[in-house]
């Protein structure tokens, strides 16, 4: 096996190594579905309280003000946790949290259903945001350093999928209990059983040889290594470094303008979305399109198109690649979103089809989400960057969710569908100024930057 010096002092072989080219094991298999837990709680928790809310509003005496605070406060929380502990995964490693973020999700989610005041449920909600933030940067780093080359796009791209069936599933649950007298209850702490599976799931994951050989722990990295990847794999696949966490390097340089692309892009990609998915039932009552249990099941046949979607990206982001796939994905999403705002009296036919694109082409960034920001920075600060894109995304997501009571309100239905075009659009800009494209590469050469990194290419 041959070497060669890359930049940050870490050493790569020059040659394709067994993990990079590893087939698609049952560990892997296995890893991938229980990675996938965070964003399957995390589209489930967001969509059951829309559902929710149709029955606890009125309960509870919600005003417009606790109606945005409730719906935005599970991405509050999210902003702390992945801002948080994304760097303290770093530092720690990503095994220990990957348990407690989830423990805290089954103790919260049954809290929710005792609960007597807005403000009660805002700080629970709050909490469980804090937990699925943290888990993002933990998860997702985890399987990204022990994903092959040509598995890595669809082992990542799966968990968006995850999040769309968490999304349909707490449609579908909302839709059984909305007739239930107090079902918002047992809607809320549905949660608590999603999550004790993945927690069972989870249990005896190593830890990643990536971050252990960062902390030159070596014979630890050696063992998961050979159980792994078999007795012929050893550290002389994975590259080595002796770089520190700084979580200054993620502000700094060629990271910079990493870290500004896929908080960016991130961002402009949810906010619309969490709005449609929190007050989704609400949205197609106000376009004529069904009131109570009819709106919650056109809410849930939109999840589903969401997670259609999602199935093609899954094969483009290899094959055609990541750049043109987000580029033109969010060239379609800006047109749907504007379909919505510019014809809010057409027929039922033209709204749903506004809609239709909207949720399709989102497929395209969802799976990006997860790819992105693990393949652009290493080891050392790989969870510190998907926890600050993280951060910044639901920082967007929080103000439009919060506000959406008020602009539906104030300004109509179609003037709040032509912001959340807007918002698109600039997502669309972002993506043609500074995508790059990591199609073929290995993890150290993605998140490498050198003059063999990634580069915004022509489209």
């Amino acid at each position: 096996m041959l070497f060669m010096k890359n930049s940050g002092n870490s050493i790569i072989s020059s040659q394709r190594s067994i993990i990079e080219e590893a087939s698609f094991t049952p560990f892997l298999k296995k890893l991938t579905i229980f990675c996938s837990g965070g964003p399957f709680l995390d589209g489930y928790i967001l969509v059951i309280i829309g559902v929710a809310l149709t029955q606890l509003g009125p309960e509870l005496g919600l005003n417009s003000f606790w109606l945005g605070m409730i719906g935005a406060s599970s991405l509050f929380g999210l902003f702390i946790g992945g801002a948080v502990f994304g760097y303290i995964t770093d530092l720690m490693g990503r095994q220990l949290m990957y348990m407690i973020d989830l423990i805290t999700i089954i103790v919260c989610s049954i809290a929710q259903i005792f609960v007597t005041t807005p403000m009660e449920l805002f700080i629970l909600r709050f909490i469980i945001g804090i937990a699925v933030g943290a888990d993002y940067p933990i998860a997702t780093s985890l399987l990204a350093e022990f994903s092959p080359r040509k598995h890595r796009g669809t082992m990542l791209g799966i968990l968006m999928i995850m999040w769309y069936v968490g999304a349909t599933a707490a449609s579908l649950i909302g839709y059984a209990l909305c007739d239930v007298a107090g079902g918002w209850r047992w809607m809320l702490g549905s949660a608590a059983i999603p999550a004790l599976i993945i927690v069972l799931g989870r249990l005896g994951t190593p830890e990643s040889p990536r971050w252990l050989v960062s902390k030159n722990r070596l014979k630890e990295a050696r063992a998961v290594v050979k159980m792994v990847y078999g007795p012929e794999a050893d550290l002389i696949d994975l590259e080595q470094t002796s770089e520190k966490t700084k979580i200054s390097k993620i502000f700094t340089g060629e990271y910079l303008k990493r870290t500004i692309f896929a908080s960016l892009f991130w961002m402009c990609q949810i906010v619309p979305l969490f709005a449609i998915y929190t007050f989704g039932p609400t949205i197609l009552e106000l376009f004529g399109l069904g009131q109570g249990k009819v709106a919650i099941l056109g809410d849930s046949l939109i999840s589903v198109i969401f997670l259609i979607g999602c199935i093609p990206a899954l094969y483009l982001v290899n094959s055609w690649g990541r750049r043109p796939l987000i580029i033109w994905c969010f060239g379609f999403m800006t047109l749907g979103m504007l379909i919505l705002g510019i014809f809010p009296n057409a027929s039922p036919w033209i709204i749903i089809l506004g809609f239709v694109i909207y949720a399709f082409f989102s497929g395209g960034p969802n799976v990006l989400e997860w790819i992105y920001p693990n393949e652009l920075f290493p080891t050392e600060i790989r969870a510190s960057a998907v926890g600050l894109a993280t951060a910044v995304s639901r920082v967007g997501a929080a103000i439009g969710t919060f506000a959406l009571p008020y602009w539906l309100k104030s300004l109509g239905v179609e003037t709040t569908m032509l912001i959340m075009a807007f918002v698109t659009f600039l997502g669309l800009l972002v993506c043609i100024a500074m995508a790059p494209e990591t199609k073929g590469l290995t993890l150290s050469e993605a998140s490498s930057i050198s003059p063999t990194s990634p580069k915004s290419v022509e489209f």
